[in-house]
């Protein structure tokens, strides 16, 4: 029998089972879903205006492939797969825009799904704030999927664009408040806990493997919070992106959770609220599942990963990961909205590109120059 562990908390710890089988059976579901429209392709002529099966298979493989890739710094992020899959699909496939926002509810939260386990065993994720911010953020996301599946016959292209404007807007101004706040955002400060927030008993230490010690943090405004996770809940449900990008800031910056333990918080919440955002979408019919296998087995996969890498980073890595997925959303929103109210062409892929590039270019930089300095500094 293998030996009990203990944690640096004190609690103790079963050893934890490998993951071999979770990853064999996302392999294989993987392999029929490919195999099937393999088979598929090779025996069927397309219908006219239809794509190739054999092309189809090769959009599949790419996708399993760049979910793995979203998957890792989703998670370490907090942000949720949802964020980048949803724009990437919107801006570079031909997709129906229903499909692409219910299987982006499906990424996201496979990739909270895969990282709730370590989190909550580590004690890293904070499970009272998790349940009592859920119900706001399920309530929320409910209404925005629901809303998402009424106003997509009726509003139009030029008012989802205006809207895409707003929260990119929104984005800009989050990415500029994480560059300015610096570690007063990693470990904000709470002086004191209003009576509401106090009487519901919110606050758990944590083991901050960077620093090595036990750490504890006061919470507050969590009235406030409720109402606005509640709004984040309506967004993410509505745009099909999980809402991780703003699951994070609106915790750290509203009720002050440590912003390691918000991106933990996050993943779980993703993999709890938007169970309930994605039925809207699968009773309209806009869930495909052999579409949204590749993504799923890419998102387990890749989440493994991400769950690691968080627990043991550094905290202005998460930040200054974030500012860039904030900041290269924030772009595809604006250009996709911009283009759908006819003030400007469609972006081609080169631009998008070299936004990338440079955004993420910077966060490299900046990332360097932070491993250089002790974490209290």
């Amino acid at each position: 029998m293998k030996p009990i562990r203990s944690n640096p908390t004190g609690a103790t710890t079963t050893p934890r089972p490998r993951l071999s089988i979770e990853i064999m059976i996302m392999l294989g579901l993987l392999v029929i879903c490919l195999t099937g429209l393999m088979l598929i392709g090779f025996t069927t002529e397309p219908p006219a205006g239809g794509m190739d099966g054999r092309l189809l298979v090769s959009w599949m493989v790419g996708f399993f492939l760049i979910s793995f890739a979203i998957a890792i710094v989703s998670v370490t992020a907090g942000i949720g797969g949802g964020v980048l899959f949803t724009p990437f699909m919107l801006a570079f496939t031909p997709v129906d825009s229903l499909i692409v926002r219910g299987t982006g509810l499906i990424v996201a939260m496979f990739s909270g799904l895969i990282s709730t386990g370590r989190f909550m065993q580590r004690g890293l994720a904070n499970l009272k704030v998790c349940i009592y911010a859920c119900v706001g953020y399920g309530i929320g996301a409910f209404i925005g999927s629901a809303s998402a599946i009424r106003l997509a016959a009726i509003m139009g292209e030029e008012g989802e664009g205006f809207i895409r404007l707003a929260l990119g807007g929104i984005l800009l101004g989050l990415v500029v408040f994480f560059l300015r706040g610096g570690k007063k955002i990693e470990w904000p400060d709470v002086p004191a806990s209003d009576r509401f927030t106090a009487s519901l008993h919110l606050s758990l230490p944590y083991y901050e493997a960077s620093l090595g010690r036990v750490m504890n943090y006061t919470l507050h405004r969590a009235g406030f919070f409720f109402m606005a996770i509640m709004l984040v809940g309506i967004l993410g449900g509505f745009f099909g992106m999980g809402a991780g990008w703003a699951i994070v800031p609106t915790q750290n910056l509203v009720m002050g959770v440590p912003l390691k333990v918000a991106a933990a918080n996050s993943g779980v919440l993703l993999g709890m609220g938007d169970c309930i955002a994605v039925w809207p979408y699968i009773h309209s019919g806009a869930v495909i599942p052999l579409f949204a296998a590749p993504w799923l087995v890419g998102q387990v996969l890749g989440g493994l990963i991400g769950t690691r890498l968080l627990i043991s980073v550094r905290s202005g890595f998460v930040r200054l990961l974030l500012i860039g997925f904030m900041g290269f959303s924030a772009y595809g929103l604006l250009a996709r909205g911009l283009n759908s109210v006819g003030w400007l062409p469609a972006a081609p892929m080169w631009v998008t590109g070299v936004v990338f590039v440079l955004i993420f270019s910077a966060v490299i930089v900046f990332v360097i120059k932070e491993s250089r300095k002790p974490e209290d500094a």
